[in-house]
């Protein structure tokens, strides 16, 4: 496995895997990858010749009160992750790299950002389409692999891909958890320890509205209700929102008849944390 850190270092070797007749699989990520990222790296080896992984803390994603200065980086273990789960090479660009001064031209996707993390983090999406098309741009994977933790960046991703004529099939993989619940993120290590037993109350009480779906309930209200009702028990908790909205256009519903994004942010701490499933 290599680690290059410009785009011709890139352009060059996909060049050359092209010329092989070789597929490309690719994973972008802001690095300090967990389990997670590994089991998003594994899906890809799997499924293409060549695998490449992107580590780029991407500045234009992050509002000025938000965590870009502080986000965990360690690009030695990330290699170490990456080699040990089929990866061939790490793209780690420094921002420099990727914007050149003066910027002037984003993606952004409309409608689909407006709500869920779209309404709380303004800008947000238009950051993460701009970087991810350059990505696209400077790789040309067969396929690309995201999370399905982060839902609504998911159903972003593809409606830019259908929207721009990307010829790249994109690829959810399901969300990781530890043993006792919690939805895997590299924001977690921001977590002390009594922090971090508080956070499980996001998959607890997403198991409660699941549970009351699954017994009938057809009323999105109550199912937020049950949500926030559990979630309220946890002092360490501050809910940034509880929303039931349809899985294709994420906008909320009067009913559920069809199949339905349950998706949280939620705070603990200054810690931000979101989960999610669908129904």
């Amino acid at each position: 496995m290599h680690i290059v850190h410009t785009i011709k270092e890139v352009r060059a070797q996909i060049k050359l895997w092209r010329n092989e007749g070789l597929s490309v699989g690719y994973i972008p990520t802001m690095g300090f990858l967990h389990e997670g990222h590994a089991s998003l790296i594994k899906k890809a080896s799997e499924e293409n010749d060549r695998v490449v992984v992107s580590i780029f803390v991407n500045p234009i994603q992050f509002g000025p009160n938000e965590d870009f200065e502080k986000y965990p980086r360690d690009l030695k273990r990330d290699s170490y992750i990456c080699s040990s789960n089929g990866a061939h090479l790490i793209f780690a660009p420094e921002p420099s790299e990727m914007y050149v001064q003066n910027n002037s031209t984003f993606v952004d996707v409309e409608n689909i950002t407006e709500g869920l993390c779209g309404a709380k983090r303004p800008g947000h999406f238009k950051g993460v389409c701009t970087v991810v098309s350059k990505f696209f741009n400077i790789i040309s994977p067969d396929r690309a692999y995201f999370g399905e933790k982060d839902a609504q960046q998911l159903a972003v991703i593809r409606k830019m891909v259908i929207d721009l004529n990307f010829n790249i099939e994109i690829v959810g993989c399901p969300i990781v958890r530890e043993p006792d619940g919690l939805a895997l993120s590299s924001r977690n290590t921001y977590l002390s320890a009594e922090e971090r037993k508080a956070a499980l109350i996001l998959n607890k009480s997403l198991k409660l509205a699941k549970a009351s779906l699954e017994a009938g309930e057809k009323n999105p209200s109550e199912i937020k209700r049950t949500i926030i009702d559990e979630l309220s028990k946890e002092p360490l908790a501050k809910i940034d929102y509880v929303e039931v909205v349809d899985s294709l256009s994420l906008k909320p519903i009067d009913s559920i008849n069809n199949k339905i994004l349950v998706a949280i942010a939620v705070y603990i701490g200054k810690t931000r944390l979101i989960d999610n499933f669908s129904f």
